[in-house]
């Protein structure tokens, strides 16, 4: 597989804040995503999660169906009750011929909740890494054995955000746990994109790109804002229209050959969607050329 650009839907409808987005019809999306010069498009919560009603939903758009988000929760429950729990969705990606899936836990995460300041976040203990990445570990070797791969998303407000929560995690886990590259998370969450992308290069099979507003991000953290607030605020756009150097980024993944995707979420009453999505997929094309990816 060479490098294929995706989007995520969240530029134009959000999962975590229903109401950012949410009177723009899927197909909105679809074809806007498809006149930017998308190839394929991540699961959001507009999309059918039945396969032939999802596969007949694409088609006009000629788009593939790149991966979706699980919310895991193994803090709480074993490798056998979330395999029970992800059935559904690691079905769905393998009757879409996706292979990876996008896992994140969430059992204690705080990113959705408006009320909470993200210095409130959760902290994994040092002593409770193993039994997590033990956990994760068996469910990771089950879906690659069904020629699915975990790619897990270090993500702001959850336990996996700082460079040494995903330090932590990426020594608690196994090979067949690989990373979610988020430039966006590890720019807010203090670490450098570049540095991870050359620290894990063998592990990283999946790359989401969203670029970071260094005055939104700086008055979140001064002013004790939440994650969805400091998204309203505009903290994230799409590639080159931030600080993230992302050529940087991408010269540290040599051969690098699966999706790359423009996850940036914003309130597309501020950011309008079709204007940002060819910005960012312009701005991405030319950042991988760059670096010699394309």
């Amino acid at each position: 597989m060479t490098i294929r650009i995706g989007a995520n839907p969240i530029g134009w409808s959000n999962d975590d804040m229903l109401e950012l987005g949410g009177e723009t019809p899927l197909e909105v999306c679809l074809a806007e995503a498809k006149e930017a010069g998308f190839e394929g498009m991540e699961l959001g919560n507009k999309f059918p999660r039945e396969p032939e009603a999802l596969k007949k939903a694409l088609a006009p758009f000629g788009l593939a169906c790149v991966s979706g988000w699980y919310s895991a929760e193994l803090l709480k429950r074993d490798a056998e009750a979330e395999m029970k729990a992800l059935r559904p969705h690691l079905d769905l990606l393998k009757s879409m011929g996706s292979n990876v899936l996008v896992f994140a836990e969430t059992s204690n995460a705080i990113h959705g909740d408006r009320s909470k300041p993200l210095s409130q976040r959760p902290v994994m203990q040092a002593g409770d890494w193993a039994e997590f990445g033990r956990r994760l570990t068996q469910v990771a070797e089950r879906t690659l054995q069904e020629g699915v791969r975990v790619v897990y998303h270090h993500h702001m407000g959850t336990i996996v955000e700082s460079e040494a929560d995903i330090d932590a995690f990426m020594r608690s886990t196994g090979e067949a746990v690989h990373l979610l590259l988020d430039t966006g998370h590890a720019t807010w969450g203090g670490a450098n994109p570049a540095a991870l992308a050359r620290r894990y290069r063998s592990r990283i099979s999946h790359v989401h790109t969203k670029d970071v507003r260094k005055d939104v991000m700086e008055k979140s953290r001064a002013q004790g804002w939440s994650f969805l607030d400091s998204v309203i605020e505009g903290v994230y756009t799409v590639p080159g229209d931030g600080m993230v150097d992302f050529v940087s980024v991408f010269k540290e993944l040599p051969g690098y050959s699966a999706w790359v995707v423009i996850e940036a979420e914003q309130d597309p009453k501020k950011a309008h969607p079709l204007t940002y999505a060819k910005m960012g997929y312009a701005n991405l094309t030319r950042y991988l050329k760059e670096a010699g990816l394309l």
